[in-house]
């Protein structure tokens, strides 16, 4: 898949899904309130579907304060249990993300970098395309309020502002306090991904 693309005013919709842009995670430190990272183990197999990211085992570091934490898909039978993808918080150990601001009324929300790229790509285009990828593209998903082309100066600030809240990773974003939220269980996946 090539992705998204932005050329000038035109943004081609690849057709990536959420779980594309899940690894890594950036959240906020339970321990410390500083920036911590949540991804996929390294010592798994490649990655064959994007998919398999809900159920892959993932690590929390902090490198502020050196704490480390697991996390398994939890196991019916020869099932996994993956989580649901998207909202402000991380779906694996239910941290607030360290990429969220407010805008419009609501939580503009990002969980690394290349999600924020393609947030934006999107938003400043002025020529949207879908391409021939999945229905259910990150893009597709994005809610109307950050779609609205009469909202695009308001999220393209929103969007400055994750970019100096990743730069900074010791000052917690304001719009991270108090929500912290249980990991939301999705579907079950029949027998291991990895």
């Amino acid at each position: 898949m090539s992705g998204t693309e932005r050329t000038g005013g035109r943004h081609l919709d690849g057709g990536r899904p959420l779980a594309a842009y899940a690894d890594p995670l950036y959240v906020v430190c339970p321990r410390c309130g500083s920036r911590a990272t949540v991804m996929t183990r390294p010592d798994l197999p490649e990655l064959r579907y994007y998919a398999e990211l809900r159920f892959r085992p993932r690590r929390l570091t902090c490198g502020d304060c050196a704490l480390t934490r697991e996390w398994t898909a939890e196991r019916r039978g020869n099932a996994l249990i993956g989580v649901r993808l998207g909202g402000p918080d991380d779906p694996f150990f239910g941290l607030p993300l360290w990429l969220q601001t407010p805008c419009r009324g609501k939580v503009l929300w990002a969980y690394n970098e290349r999600h924020l790229d393609a947030v934006e790509a999107h938003v400043a285009a002025t020529l949207r395309e879908r391409g021939s990828g999945p229905a259910m593209s990150m893009v597709a998903c994005l809610p109307a309020w950050v779609k609205a082309a009469g909202n695009r100066d308001d999220v393209l600030r929103a969007v400055e502002r994750l970019r100096a809240q990743h730069a900074d990773p010791h000052h917690r974003p304001s719009a991270a306090y108090g929500h912290e939220t249980p990991r939301r269980t999705a579907d079950l996946y029949a027998g291991p991904p990895y």
